[in-house]
């Protein structure tokens, strides 16, 4: 969806962001949604890193049966 945005539409984005919050409120609407962004990309990763090691304990745990 991003992708076909381009260059002209980003700039008329900003246009209508700068007209619509005024240049004193951009640079903090900017500065929290980094933040946002650092946030849950950090909670992704740390819920990823999490669901790994289970996976992995399931499988060595699972009984092994002997054949007679």
């Amino acid at each position: 969806m991003l992708q076909s945005i381009g260059i002209p539409g980003l700039i008329l984005i900003l246009i209508i962001a700068l007209i619509v919050f005024g240049p004193s409120k951009l640079p903090e609407i900017g500065r929290s949604f980094g933040v946002t962004l650092s946030e849950f990309k950090k909670g992704t990763k740390e819920i990823m890193s999490d669901e790994e090691p289970k996976k992995a304990k399931t499988e060595d745990s699972a009984p092994i049966q002997k054949e007679s």
